[in-house]
């Protein structure tokens, strides 16, 4: 059951200086907490606010543009987020779904998800266009085709896609056509066509980018107004972005080489923030990457759109 144990707050310096430090040209720490897994990166756009999770760490961290952190400490792993309104996020544990205060740190479950089976936990997740909510699930330990994706609408979860061992890069195109969604382990994001009434799936996936040409591992991913779409790319130290037919275009650095999960915001939504995760590096290459596990923001010269509010 998901129990928020801790709340913590505090005061960080502005972005910007010596405080927040320039990762590479272009790219900056934008929160310096570092994660042993982070993820599930939610701009939410009426709080003009970024959340993020570190998996590992069962916590939610935000920080806003005031330069204030905050981050809520659970008795199991969560994952990812949507938003159903100005204070209540839809939040993904290991064991289920759940409404989450955020001012009070109150949940209330909204349903279980393979809760029976303690091998598994979720993964990466966000809201359709319908105001759906789609999560990956997948095993503690990566166990091969132990996980698989869900969508939860207007009261219903149902098992969309399995088996999957890594399932990642859950995104949807601006016209609502198509779902995108990466399996990490098999190196490939395939896309799914959707029905225009409900956006349920209304064919059988097909492949999109088959990463394993250029050794990539495809991790989170989102897709900007224009219908491109922007992977992490888990070992590779980049945000490599992919026109609508799948074709590369180019890929931002990020000084740490698992990022994890890219995330549209600001105003205007023109920056790029990307969460990335310390899990598994050696304390030598610890040593050579210092910011491993942060959180990170870019400038770009496209611009996201808002992710849509859950409705439960």
């Amino acid at each position: 059951m998901l129990k928020a144990t801790g709340v913590v707050t505090a005061g960080v310096d502005t972005l910007g200086g010596t405080a927040s430090g320039v990762a590479t040209p272009g790219a900056k720490i934008y929160d310096d907490r570092a994660c042993t897994l982070g993820e599930g990166a939610l701009w939410h756009p009426q709080r003009q606010q970024l959340f993020w999770f570190d998996i590992l760490g069962n916590r939610l961290l935000t920080r806003t543009e005031g330069a204030r952190t905050r981050a809520w400490y659970f008795d199991e792993h969560v994952s990812a987020a949507g938003w159903i309104d100005h204070d209540i996020l839809l939040i993904a544990s290991e064991s289920g779904l759940y409404r989450f205060d955020l001012d009070s740190a109150e949940r209330e479950p909204v349903c279980e998800l393979e809760a029976d089976n303690l091998m598994t936990r979720s993964n990466d997740g966000r809201a359709d266009p319908w105001g759906g909510f789609w999560i990956g699930t997948m095993g503690k330990a990566a166990e091969p085709d132990a996980g698989a994706i869900y969508r939860y609408y207007r009261g219903v979860l149902r098992r969309l896609i399995a088996p999957l061992t890594i399932p990642n890069a859950i995104c949807f195109s601006p016209d609502g056509r198509y779902a995108y969604f990466a399996d990490t382990a098999k190196g490939a994001i395939w896309r799914l066509a959707l029905e225009s009434e409900h956006g349920w799936p209304s064919g059988e996936p097909e492949l999109f980018v088959d990463c394993r040409r250029e050794g990539v591992n495809p991790d989170g991913a989102v897709v900007d107004s224009e219908g491109r779409l922007w992977n992490a790319q888990w070992g590779a130290s980049r945000v490599a972005c992919y026109d609508a037919k799948g074709q590369f275009i180019t890929a931002i650095p990020f000084p740490a080489s698992q990022v994890s999960c890219p995330a549209f915001g600001g105003a205007d939504f023109s920056r790029l923030f990307v969460t990335s995760a310390r899990e598994g590096l050696s304390n030598e290459v610890l040593r050579e990457q210092p910011k491993a596990g942060c959180t990170f923001v870019v400038g770009t010269e496209v611009r996201g759109r808002a992710e849509p509010r859950v409705y439960l």
